[in-house]
């Protein structure tokens, strides 16, 4: 497919524990397209962030390790490459943003220096070329006075001026792809739509991919052209961002649907929230990931591994659940009988 950039097909990672090997991300696949953004969402350790560190070769093995798949940026595999290699699209092709900017950066360096510093590595720039340029790169970002700015430690920042950093740190190589690992979670709402609209405008003039990390379906809905929702180190539902928010056909979408708050202004309206845990990977289920918090569990579900079935009416929106499949009942009738099928042997 020559529209995407990035192509990733089955990728396994587990981790070695004093409890065993932790099976974090499990046979994970998807695409970025160019110039566009997929977004991959769901709860906290669910394998989104292991997956895009994996990608790029930043997970410490041990204690991790690639089990298997592929992950291929314009049809050059990345997976299983020295730290060498791996240097020759990490910062260049790809760039990253770090969930927390404060403990990104480095507290004994000035800004300035920790762009410039990836100019001198990677585009052999001197330091002065460097340094003008980094100037450059925190006014794109709109960081005001950054000729100042740049001589200043991250201390001296605001969490909204860190961010912007980063980002500014990130774009340094023009990458074709930008991985935005929870960009605004320790930020304010009003940044928050700063950083948001920001990474929209350097999109549209950089023309980068870029695969967003969130927990937050509001974000999701402003920023994407594409979703990946994960449960407990799989993909459960995928597609366009039109095909999750309006036609969601796996339970856990629905449910995080249900849990989110609504700008409606209906104030009877209760958020209704996900009861339970996600399961424990050490080993993951034999069944559906999902079967012990599934208001519409089916007793397959709890013994039987979901395939990937394509939803009805759509060429690109697949979702990993049994009540895809073409002899599955209708969700208004298992509901009917969730309580009882959810905990039948």
């Amino acid at each position: 497919m020559s529209n995407r950039i990035l192509e990733v097909e089955d990728l396994s990672v587990e981790f070695s524990t004093y409890g065993g090997d932790v099976k974090a991300v499990r046979g994970v696949s998807f695409g970025v397209t160019r110039g566009e953004t997929l977004a991959i969402v769901g709860e906290s350790g669910c394998g989104k962030s292991v997956t895009v560190q994996a990608i790029m070769g930043i997970i410490p093995m041990p204690p991790g390790r690639i089990t298997g798949g592929s992950a291929k940026l314009d049809g050059n595999e990345l997976l299983g490459l020295s730290a060498k290699e791996a240097n020759q699209f990490r910062g260049i092709q790809i760039g990253m943003i770090f969930q927390d900017p404060m403990t990104s950066l480095n507290p004994t360096m000035r800004i300035g220096d920790q762009i410039a510093e990836t100019l001198v590595v990677h585009r052999h720039k001197t330091y002065a070329e460097a340094s003008r340029q980094a100037i450059d790169l925190l006014e794109k970002t709109h960081i005001p006075e950054a000729a100042k700015r740049v001589k200043q430690y991250p201390f001296e920042f605001s969490g909204g001026m860190l961010q912007r950093a980063m980002i500014a740190q990130s774009l340094a190589c023009n990458p074709s792809i930008l991985i935005a690992d929870e960009p605004t979670t320790a930020l304010d709402v009003t940044i928050q739509a700063q950083i948001l609209e920001l990474m929209c405008e350097l999109q549209r003039t950089e023309n980068m991919s870029i695969i967003l990390i969130t927990h937050d379906l509001a974000v999701v809905a402003r920023m994407a052209n594409e979703v990946a929702v994960m449960y407990a180190g799989q993909i459960v539902e995928s597609g366009s961002v039109e095909d999750i928010f309006y036609e969601s056909s796996h339970p856990y979408t629905l449910g995080l649907k249900s849990a989110m708050p609504s700008n409606t202004g209906d104030r009877d309206k209760k958020l209704t929230p996900i009861i339970g845990s996600p399961p424990d990977l050490f080993p993951p289920p034999q069944g559906c990931g999902y079967f012990a918090r599934c208001p519409y569990a089916m007793r397959m579900c709890e013994d039987r591994q979901p395939v990937n079935f394509s939803v009805q009416g759509s060429e690109d929106h697949y979702a990993r659940c049994w009540l895809q499949h073409e002899a599955a009942p209708a969700v208004a009738e298992v509901s009917q009988n969730s309580q009882d099928q959810s905990h039948a042997g």
